[in-house]
């Protein structure tokens, strides 16, 4: 942000001032500081982002009941004060900068910023840390190069006898051990996982990693050999039990994780689709003109309103009839804002129903012009889907802290944001396809520059029922999921 605020504000740093229509190109050094700047501001935002949600949350002990009650709450405002920047960013800062210019505008945040580092550090003699436990990565691989040295070798009956840290203390420092797991919900998409071990070892197609259950295979990177009783051992031999259960935790929340990526195509929309929505719909409401990007704003104050009612109303309301601490499981929670996100693309393709109909009894089909319907009947899909983030995007932290392996809590984090930019991908990889589709044979298609022809109703339908077969997926996934048992410390 500094090296923004620095290009706005210093003539040197500064493009050089257009000419009427001729604007000059920047400099070599003017484009340098202000590339610099944003990709400083990207790296920073991929340290920080992963890695702050974790960070608060370990502050709670999850042994003190009362603590770990008000864990679930500090994801609810953490997401909550997310928003109310974003707010502030997006209306004041705006408003700054049209009228004081980018300088004033961008050395605001810079001040803030160095105000939050400062405050950050200042609270460093009473933060909880975590002592850094290795490579989760590196651990995991280790599992699947000893599996496949041990693929031969035969299972003991009795599971206490694999491979564990005696005692209360696991290898890796600072975590808790992970109790030994029998069942395995994603039986098939570990057996592929198998498979792909089977082709990559040496032997190829042959018997070399005969087929069983994956269970049983990760299993054996923890069979203690003869040559392995001694005191010393290879980490790529030999591996922990706990080991073994962080890779089968990652493998039972795949499916979990995935299901995220839809619901953020589902948010994509916000930015893109809805706003050319909007350009086709009537945006005089009295005496203003409300641009149509200005309406996504309405999803940031829904999601600021409903954490408070959240917390306040819906959590006591819904612990009294479920008995548990947060009212809802992490899952539950996810599994409606994943519904009403659902509900928001069918209200969405409801109104272009309309809006189609508007254009066809005024006579504009053939006239790329506003219909007079309100931009008004936009606002109720944007605040549904402001109501789905405070359930599944929330709940999606929640859930992958809680039930990550300790050693991999800001691993995890950084995997859930993932779907974020995914949900972009894909939104923009659907639109692509349905414009290439729907206009081979010079058809008009679907969505195209004129939307009083077109049937942009037909796209929010698609989303609508690719998100309704998401849900449906994501509630079978969650009915399998078996959550982590960890020893305590």
């Amino acid at each position: 942000m500094s090296a923004l605020t620095l290009s706005a504000l210093i003539p040197y740093l500064q493009p050089p001032q257009c000419i009427g229509s001729f604007c000059p190109q920047p400099a070599l050094h003017q484009y340098l500081i202000y590339f610099v700047g944003l990709y400083m501001i990207a790296l920073g935002a991929g340290g920080i982002k992963p890695c702050v949600s974790s960070f608060g949350a370990d502050q709670f002990d999850d042994t003190d009941p009362v603590e770990r009650t008000k864990k679930g709450a500090f994801f609810n405002w953490f997401y909550f004060s997310i928003n109310i920047g974003s707010l502030i960013s997006g209306t004041v800062l705006i408003w700054v900068q049209e009228k004081y210019g980018y300088g004033i505008g961008f050395a605001i945040p810079t001040f803030f910023i160095a105000l939050a580092i400062g405050s950050f550090f200042l609270g460093s003699e009473v933060y909880r840390f975590q002592i850094p436990g290795g490579s989760p990565l590196t651990r995991a691989c280790q599992v699947v190069v000893a599996a496949i040295y041990k693929r031969n070798v035969d299972l003991p009956v009795d599971s206490s006898l694999l491979y564990e840290c005696r005692g209360k203390r696991s290898a890796i420092e600072g975590s808790r051990k992970l109790e030994h797991s029998s069942e395995f919900s994603m039986v098939l998409f570990c057996s592929d996982i198998c498979m792909l071990a089977k082709l990559v070892s040496w032997g190829f197609l042959d018997t070399a990693i005969p087929f069983q259950n994956p269970n049983s295979f990760l299993d054996k990177s923890a069979v203690v050999l003869r040559s392995e009783c001694g005191g010393f051992h290879n980490p790529w031999r030999l591996c922990t039990v706990t080991q073994i259960e962080e890779l089968k935790i990652l493998m039972r929340m795949f499916p979990i994780w995935a299901t995220g990526i839809v619901f953020f195509t589902v948010c994509a929309q916000n930015s893109s689709m809805f706003i050319e929505q909007g350009m086709a719909l009537n945006n005089q409401v009295g005496s203003f003109k409300i641009p149509p990007a200005t309406l996504s704003s309405l999803d940031v104050i829904s999601i600021v309103v409903w954490v408070p009612i959240y917390e306040r109303f819906i959590v006591p309301i819904a612990r009294r009839l479920t008995g548990k601490e947060r009212g809802f499981s992490e899952l539950q929670r996810m599994g409606i804002g994943l519904f009403v996100s659902t509900i928001a693309m069918a209200v969405a393709a409801l109104v272009e129903v309309k809006r189609l109909e508007s254009a066809r009894s005024e006579g504009l089909v053939h006239q790329k012009v506003p219909v007079s319907m309100s931009i008004l009947w936009q606002a109720p899909r944007y605040l549904l889907i402001g109501v789905g983030e405070v359930f599944t995007s929330i709940g999606q932290a929640e859930f992958f802290y809680n039930q990550s392996p300790d050693s991999m809590r800001s691993l995890c984090s950084a995997f859930a944001l993932v779907t974020v930019s995914l949900g972009s991908y894909l939104s923009s990889f659907i639109l692509t396809l349905v414009s290439y589709l729907t206009t081979r044979g010079e058809q008009m298609g679907w969505i195209p520059d004129n939307l009083n022809e077109g049937h942009l109703d037909r796209f929010f339908w698609l989303i609508a029922g690719l998100s309704s077969l998401n849900f449906l997926a994501f509630v079978y996934f969650a009915q399998q999921y078996k959550c982590k048992k960890a020893s305590v410390l």
